[in-house]
């Protein structure tokens, strides 16, 4: 018999012996791709969450993590999410997270939330960790008002008596799923309850009347409707601090008288320097006077020699006239006071 299988096998010809080849080569091939989908098969279909050896090499084809699909499809079909495999795939290779996904899906589904495959692979895509939301709508959150980390330690507020207070507040929320896509972020609720609380002391007579009643903060900014548009909804505002600061009243008040005195000085200095530019122009004018004075009396020896050429004085004129200036000279000198007198 070995002699009659070597001779038929030597009577083969060339190109049967190259087809054989081919085959097995082509099976071999084909062992091995589906050896590495082969486990991947089993589990899926030992969960009840079939996936089919197509599949699995489409999926490779088209570089999609096969594990992460066939995983997130067991877990999905165990908690009786009805989801596709074509689905998760196609949310995959949009650059989403499905394991994280389906998790938010299954917490949602044990917690009676409502949420979609639609709008979870929304919220995903949009940038948003979906399970970290649906945690915070089932176990609500605690966000510090202001926020430490932005170099703020308190919330200052001046009551209408001019008394500083400095608050901290606690703000619970969970999260709205339904406005978490587009909705507002937490910095949007921190500076939201930041105003609500100015504005609540700014609207109070005595800041005493506040520290008496904290809770009239927390009212007056719930009752605001803060969470408008955001992505959460605030469940309670709590005041975890309350100190009193400085008198901005008094301050501004003593600022104020402090300006006032400036602007005051001013004018004063401003009429002062006025008055000695008049006094001064008055100066002027007189040395004006003078000069104008002592010119006019120049003119006086002159029209004397004039007088005298022409005959209309005479000489006994002349000194009737030079006795009468003596006279009055001596007469101012005696109206001067002596410096005895002015001692």
């Amino acid at each position: 018999m070995n002699l009659l299988g070597l001779g038929t096998l030597a009577e083969m010809s060339p190109v049967l012996i190259g087809f054989l080849v081919i085959v097995c080569i082509a099976a071999l091939i084909f062992i091995v791709l589906v050896s590495q989908f082969l486990g991947l098969y089993i589990r899926s279909w030992v969960s009840g969450a079939h996936v089919g050896l197509v599949e699995l090499m489409g999926m490779r084809l088209r570089k999609v993590d096969t594990l992460q699909i066939v995983n997130s499809r067991i877990q999905a079909h165990r908690a009786g999410l009805h989801i596709s495999t074509a689905e998760m795939e196609s949310h995959y290779l949009a650059g989403g997270r499905v394991q994280r996904v389906i998790n938010a899906m299954i917490a949602a589904s044990k917690a009676n939330i409502d949420l979609p495959w639609q709008i979870a692979t929304a919220i995903d895509l949009a940038g948003r960790d979906i399970l970290d939301a649906v945690q915070t709508s089932v176990n609500p959150k605690v966000i510090d008002v202001p926020n430490p980390s932005f170099g703020q330690p308190t919330i200052d507020g001046v009551a209408q008596d001019g008394i500083q207070l400095r608050v901290k507040a606690r703000v619970t929320v969970r999260t709205n799923i339904k406005s978490l896509v587009g909705g507002a972020t937490e910095e949007t609720i921190i500076a939201r309850v930041g105003e609500g609380i100015v504005n609540a002391i700014g609207s109070a007579d005595d800041y005493k009347h506040v520290l008496r009643n904290p809770d009239s903060i927390s009212k007056a900014v719930l009752s605001k409707g803060l969470d408008a548009n955001t992505a959460f909804e605030i469940l309670s505002i709590d005041i975890a601090e309350i100190t009193v600061g400085e008198n901005i009243g008094a301050k501004l008040a003593a600022d104020r008288a402090e300006s006032d005195k400036r602007r005051f000085q001013a004018e004063a200095e401003q009429r002062r320097a006025m008055a000695v530019a008049n006094e001064q122009e008055n100066v002027a004018k007189q040395a004006e006077n003078r000069a104008q004075v002592v010119l006019a009396e120049a003119e006086i020896p002159r029209a004397i020699a004039d007088a005298f050429r022409s005959g209309n004085l005479g000489v006994m004129d002349y000194y009737r006239l030079r006795n009468i200036q003596a006279d009055t000279t001596m007469r101012e000198s005696i109206a001067k006071p002596t410096d005895g007198a002015k001692g």
